[in-house]
């Protein structure tokens, strides 16, 4: 007797948002706007869309859980992974969030506004409960709208905020700790590389923020501000000294707004025949990992990238927990001097390596 044939039943497809939405007779848009707990919905809207939830299944994990209350996951928007100094922030968030039942989603942005808003988006489609978001560079108003909405933290951004807390490094206080450096050394013709400010007044982004220090400090002692504008990468600090190179009167230091473009100089310095520190001396700001590298060596400001996300991750879980005024904390920056900062033609004054970190 021929054994009979059984066939395993087919599993059912997974719904989807538009699935959804066909069910509530409502658009895709719609539907997305109820799942975010966007504002401008109705409440037969919401009524209509849950009730095409409950029925399709859909999200029944994660999904359905923050449908009900928490979904015990943190959104994170970095802007690019090629930043050695974000994936250190988001570094500090994951260790903060060990021993808690929050879990942090990833996303990166880019440097588009109108990609990172969709970025942001779409975390929240996926129903995080708080934002972390690591120097943003959409409009100020449209950040205060998104803080009402759902717990977050805002990095890398100076401002005063009504709906959103703030961790900055105070990176006024950083450039000037580093020309205050140069100019003890005996340097006058000191560069800053530095990026465009985005237009974001009255809100800061970091870049813009050390330029400022820079030149605040350099007017102080006397000197002649000097900024070229290029990307924080490694390609944007070799053009940017390619181009101070290209002067009348070569800098004898430069002054790069980030680590990673601190290494493109040393790479333009090296093909030019320029010794580091003897003809140019080169700085930066991070102090990222590589930067203390003995061959490296590099002289750089700490603001400490783990600490700048664990007290993020601190804020935004006192805003999960109901805190509603506004927090703005700030981290002391510190001189870190290494070997690639020394007097103009000195090496035998060449600053010894640090031990800080």
């Amino acid at each position: 007797m021929t054994p009979k044939q059984t066939t395993s039943p087919e599993k059912p497809r997974r719904a989807t948002l538009q699935d959804v939405a066909s069910e509530a007779g409502v658009s895709f848009s719609a539907v997305s706007k109820v799942i975010r707990g966007a504002s401008g919905v109705s409440p037969q809207m919401r009524e209509r869309v849950t009730a095409a939830i409950d029925k399709l299944g859909y999200r029944p994990h994660a999904g359905a859980r923050a449908m009900r209350g928490k979904s015990y996951t943190i959104g994170v928007m970095i802007v690019e992974m090629s930043s050695p100094f974000q994936p250190e922030v988001v570094q500090g968030i994951t260790d903060a969030l060990e021993g808690t039942p929050y879990q942090e989603v990833l996303i990166a942005g880019g440097l588009s506004p109108a990609r990172q808003k969709r970025s942001i988006e779409a975390l929240m489609d996926r129903q995080v409960d708080g934002l972390i978001i690591v120097a943003p560079w959409m409009e100020a108003d449209w950040l205060e709208e998104l803080g009402a909405k759902i717990p977050t933290v805002v990095v890398a951004r100076h401002g005063t905020a009504a709906n959103f807390d703030t961790v900055v490094d105070d990176e006024y206080q950083g450039a000037r700790l580093m020309v205050d450096h140069l100019v003890s050394l005996g340097h006058e013709r000191i560069v800053h590389t530095s990026m465009p400010s985005g237009g974001l007044e009255p809100f800061v982004l970091s870049h813009t923020a050390r330029r400022h220090g820079y030149e605040q400090a350099m007017t102080r002692h006397g000197l002649v501000p000097k900024v070229v504008e290029t990307t924080y990468s490694e390609i944007g600090g070799y053009e940017a000294a390619i181009q101070a190179f290209s002067g009348d009167d070569r800098p004898t230091a430069i002054f790069a707004g980030a680590d990673i473009a601190a290494l493109g100089v040393l790479r333009a310095a090296e093909e030019r025949g320029l010794r580091v520190p003897e003809d140019l001396t080169v700085a930066g700001y991070d102090n990222i990992y590589v930067s203390a590298i003995g061959r490296i060596s590099l002289t750089t400001v700490d603001q400490s990238g783990q600490l700048t996300g664990a007290n993020s991750t601190r804020l935004l879980l006192e805003r999960i927990g109901g805190r509603t005024q506004p927090a703005h904390y700030v981290i002391a920056p510190q001189l870190v001097p290494r070997k690639t900062s020394a007097a103009p033609g000195l090496v035998d004054q060449a600053t010894p390596i640090s031990v800080q970190h």
